[in-house]
């Protein structure tokens, strides 16, 4: 009877392995991987203005640098790698830098016009790229330093994309001081005068003063 029992188990379990795992490779066969790019050298990049985001100008297929990542349309999905030529995965949905200007920029590129400015796109080396696009974006280097190569342009009110503005603390003689009030004028109170009548007289008789009496007329 335990054999008959174990039998059924371990039966039911041979069945039910084999379905799982049959699931989850169909679910990533589902999903195809871009083809390799043969690159007969390390590609060099070009800065998009106004952005911390790089891309491969030589080529026909879109590749961007973000972030540390290498960036990729294909098939209506993104994909994203370490390295620029292999190591593709699936990224769902469309990253955030991808936006604006970013969608035209070989137009931008082929007149080397942004917003109507001359622009002088610099190439960047792969070797430079990774050895600084971290200070980069953190110093805004490129606004600050060379406007992107686009000449004559005034940096706009809103930051560039990855970048936040903070709000400035107070100065040290600020914090916590009480803002003055504007004072009102102080009401005046007229003080009433009190009758000097005898009545008003408190602790002293009725008479002149020093409690003598005043003698009416006709008494002796």
């Amino acid at each position: 009877m335990k054999k008959l029992l174990w039998g059924t188990i371990f039966l039911a379990w041979a069945i039910t392995i084999p379905t799982f795992t049959m699931a989850r490779v169909d679910v990533n066969v589902s999903i195809p991987l871009p083809p390799p790019i043969v690159f007969p050298a390390p590609p060099q990049v070009i800065v998009i203005p106004e952005t911390y985001v790089y891309v491969v100008p030589e080529i026909d297929i879109d590749i961007f640098f973000y972030g540390g990542w290498w960036w990729r349309p294909w098939g209506g999905r993104w994909y994203r790698s370490r390295a620029y030529d292999s190591g593709w995965v699936y990224y769902q949905g469309v990253p955030s830098f991808y936006r604006g200007p970013l969608i035209d920029w070989r137009i931008y590129y082929r007149d080397r016009v942004w917003r109507g400015h001359p622009w002088d796109h610099r190439r960047v080396t792969l070797p430079e790229l990774r050895q600084n696009w971290r200070n980069w974006e953190k110093n805004r280097y490129w606004e600050r330093q060379h406007s992107w190569g686009v000449r004559g342009l005034e940096p706009r009110k809103q930051p560039p994309h990855g970048g936040s503005i903070k709000p400035q603390p107070p100065k040290p003689q600020e914090r916590g001081a009480v803002k003055p009030q504007p004072s009102k004028p102080q009401e005046r109170r007229d003080i009433k005068p009190q009758p000097s009548g005898p009545q008003h007289q408190e602790g002293k008789p009725h008479g002149k003063p020093g409690g003598e009496d005043i003698e009416k007329p006709g008494r002796k």
